[in-house]
């Protein structure tokens, strides 16, 4: 599959589209490679949002390191009627990257079969990310201010957490593909 095109066609609308659409189809088929050894423990959609969502997740990480090491180098931004630390200014420069890719991924591959609408799903996603934004800066407040944990640590922590946090969220409301326990 080549997702290579000619410099004349990168702007083109279209090409946009199948761009996309090709990058669709190759995460579809990775996941679906790796799939057959979880067929009987665990549910294809479950599956899809551990695998999108560790993608998305390492991601993260990845990028909360290189900011919080390399852009920010460890430094308080003082805006002078505020001061951010590094940690929290990190994940906040993170946050609207992985928000989008986030989003991309539980719509276009994990959660294909919900029946809401793409914008009501977008305004429940930010909802449920809001939920998220709240644990993560609380969880970090509290591991690397109260705990002394490193940054990154901390970060790997919190993570895992909101992980939990965000899935059942984003199945029974955010994109209803689940139903809730009666």
């Amino acid at each position: 599959m080549m997702l290579l095109l000619h410099p004349s066609e990168i702007m083109n609308r279209d090409t946009m589209a199948t761009i996309l659409n090709r990058i669709r189809h190759w995460i579809f088929s990775l996941i679906n490679w790796l799939y057959p050894p979880f067929r009987k423990i665990i549910p294809p959609e479950t599956f899809r949002y551990a695998a999108t969502g560790g993608l998305n997740t390492a991601f993260d990480i990845v990028l909360y390191f290189i900011f919080y090491h390399y852009i920010l180098q460890k430094q308080v931004i003082d805006f002078g009627i505020v001061a951010i630390s590094p940690h929290i200014a990190a994940f906040l420069f993170v946050f609207p990257i992985t928000f989008a890719t986030g989003f991309m991924l539980a719509k276009y591959i994990t959660f294909t079969s919900s029946p809401i609408q793409g914008r009501v799903q977008l305004s429940r996603y930010a909802v449920s990310v809001g939920g998220s934004i709240l644990l993560n800066y609380v969880l970090l407040k509290v591991l690397v201010e109260y705990f002394l944990l490193w940054p990154t640590i901390s970060k790997i922590i919190t993570t895992f957490l909101v992980i939990i946090y965000s899935y059942i969220v984003q199945r029974y409301f955010t994109f209803k593909t689940g139903q809730l326990l009666k």
